[in-house]
């Protein structure tokens, strides 16, 4: 329970207050995430926003601009947040004035927590209704549901229906008809209510933090975009590395993507609905602002959040700055780190195609030689036309490896040209980067391939290297493994003796290990696999070393039965005594010799 003091007057108690409970969330991401970003947008200056429930105090910090007002059921979240708010009404939906509308109602942490168990039960419809009343016409509701078949329900380790702590005092699951279960149950209430639903963005990795929201109209329609691929691998590999799953959560939510239904699995929704001005017309337009496609936060806090936004000729990036961002374009010590970020460079179009990473895991998995020959040509050319005259490679294609560039039939472009290399970079070292990455995604993801399970990472680098028309040896391939250390010491932020540490594990990554990061039971079995066929083929190698050696061994033996045999033989007595007598002649001979030169050798050299 918080020890901190309220501002005199600014928190209200109508009754059926929670005086010790606190919902507050405990993870926290900078600056709010996309999910303060969204907000942002789409409250205008002035407006009058209600903040329903428990929201992370980051998104109150960029509504600034805007007179807030919370709603909480928890008295203590109320003197922690008091000073952030214009106003705090504390215990629930029904401490409302009836006769107060807002511009902008955010119940970005769904309807549940907004409910007070102290006073009068409303239920999820009860909840919905009391918000939707409070939008003024014309206003918007932004609404969060949770999905009870979410990929994070998928992967967890834990069911949703054992868990037994205080935060899941209530539990939903599809068979709950008092909320809905997916987007359309959820377009249907909100209609009810009164309101139009405009937008819909699904939010992954997690219902708590997410670090993207997607468009999912989008996501329905476009299954190969490239974006999309690489920002939900990102996002759901990043987002359980402290966690052992069941599944890789990547890999569920890209398949998800190309089989059309990332929107159907996220583990959340975003949901945009609009009061109507005329109430006698629900289908009455009302003017949106500029929606964003895809709001995202990467790389270290303080950059912001990036953004794509429709443009004249298609996709377009956008970058939504810190409120308390002191980070320049350039990071001040760029000079010392091999990578840095240039947010500069976020304001051009986004290439259109699909990643590179996934045509060519998709070529390897059905061992497509051909297919994967031509990506690779085509990736090494590109990779040369961006050398110059000293076969170097600078700014972003330097760190471009294949989860960042997409293809579009002939054409390879940069997705995110805001990462870029502090010196420029060797040709064949980028290249060697870039295969290696995949390299060893392939091996320790346990992805079938066409190569020899008996090739390290290194090896299958210089394969790949191969296929994509270049020699490349085992020293390159250790300089760019080098060069991936330092690239991404200097994005995650570690020091030197993190480097050092890092760059020893990249070099002991073997096609035994599970992949970096978090471990799913999978992959874990996958991995326990590859060892134990590792094991078997060391047992039977060790086993037909030792047959070897026995039958060495055993030859040997009877060589030296056979010689002793010889030995004791009456002509091998008669021949040693024949042989005998002429080597002591022989012996005498070259004593002879060595006293005569000894002799004759001072003479000579007084003659001459």
């Amino acid at each position: 329970m918080t020890t901190e003091t309220a501002p005199a007057g600014r928190i209200t108690l109508p009754g059926g207050e929670m005086l010790a409970w606190s919902d507050l969330p405990q993870e926290r991401l900078a600056n709010g995430g996309p999910l303060a970003a969204l907000a942002a947008r789409l409250v205008p200056p002035g407006a009058r926003v209600l903040v329903a429930g428990p929201h992370d105090p980051a998104l109150l910090d960029q509504l600034t601009h805007a007179e807030v007002t919370c709603l909480l059921r928890s008295h203590p979240d109320a003197v922690a947040l008091a000073h952030r708010a214009a106003r705090v009404v504390v215990g629930g939906p029904s401490g409302l004035p009836d006769d107060e509308t807002y511009d902008v109602v955010i119940a970005a942490a769904g309807l549940d927590p907004v409910e007070s168990v102290e006073g009068a039960r409303l239920g999820w419809d009860g909840v919905l209704a009391r918000l939707a009343a409070a939008v003024r016409p014309g206003g918007a509701l932004l609404l969060r549901l949770d999905n009870p078949l979410g990929l994070h329900r998928l992967v967890d380790t834990t069911p949703w229906y054992a868990l037994r702590d205080d935060s899941a005092w209530m539990i939903g699951g599809v068979l709950d008809r008092a909320h809905p279960a997916n987007r359309d149950q959820l377009r249907e209430r909100l209609r009810a209510a009164g309101l139009r639903p405009a937008a819909c963005w699904a939010a992954y990795p997690d219902v708590n933090t997410p670090t993207a929201l997607l468009d999912a109209d989008h996501l329905d329609r476009d299954a190969g975009s490239g974006l999309f691929d690489a920002v939900l691998h990102g996002a759901c590999a990043g987002g359980f590395t402290s966690a052992t799953v069941l599944q890789d959560p990547a890999r569920l939510a890209v398949d998800a993507l190309h089989a059309g239904r990332a929107a159907d699995l996220a583990p959340s929704w975003l949901t945009l609905a609009h009061r109507p001005t005329d109430p006698t017309d629900p289908t009455t337009p009302t003017a949106d602002p500029d929606l964003p496609v895809a709001l995202m936060q990467t790389g270290r806090p303080g950059i912001g959040v990036l953004e794509v936004l429709h443009g004249p000729s298609g996709w377009r990036w956008g970058l939504i700055p810190a409120v308390d961002a002191t980070t320049p374009a350039v990071a001040p010590f760029a000079s010392r780190e091999a990578a840095y970020r240039d947010v500069d460079a976020l304001s051009g179009p986004v290439p259109s195609g699909r990643l590179l990473r996934t045509l060519l895991l998709d070529a390897a998995l059905r061992r497509d030689l051909a297919t994967l020959r031509a990506l690779l040509h085509g990736y090494a050319g590109w990779l040369a036309d961006q050398a110059d005259t000293d076969g170097r490679i600078a700014g972003a294609a330097a760190l471009a490896g294949t989860d960042n560039v997409v293809v579009d039939g002939e054409r390879y472009a940069v997705l995110d040209p805001s990462w870029r290399a502090t010196a420029a970079l060797p040709a064949d070292v980028v290249l060697a980067r870039g295969l290696w990455r995949f390299a060893a995604g392939l091996l320790t993801g346990g992805y079938a391939h066409p190569w020899s399970s008996t090739l390290d990472v290194a090896g299958l680098t210089v394969v790949l290297g191969g296929l994509a028309g270049h020699d490349l040896d085992r020293a390159t391939v250790d300089e760019a493994v080098e060069a991936e250390a330092a690239i991404a010491a200097a994005l995650h932020g570690l020091d030197a003796g993190g480097t050092v540490d890092l760059a020893a594990e990249l070099h002991a990554v073997a096609p035994t290990d599970p992949p970096v990061g978090g471990h799913s039971y999978q992959q874990l079995r996958e991995a326990w696999l590859r060892q134990r066929e590792e094991l078997t083929r060391l047992a039977a190698l060790t086993a037909w070393t030792e047959e070897l050696l026995t039958s060495r061994e055993r030859a040997l033996r009877r060589a030296e039965t056979t010689i002793h045999l010889l030995s004791g033989s009456l002509s091998y007595r008669v021949g040693r005594l024949a042989i005998t007598p002429a080597r002591l002649a022989k012996r005498g001979a070259r004593a002879a010799k060595r006293r005569a030169t000894a002799v004759l050798a001072p003479k000579q050299e007084e003659q001459q």
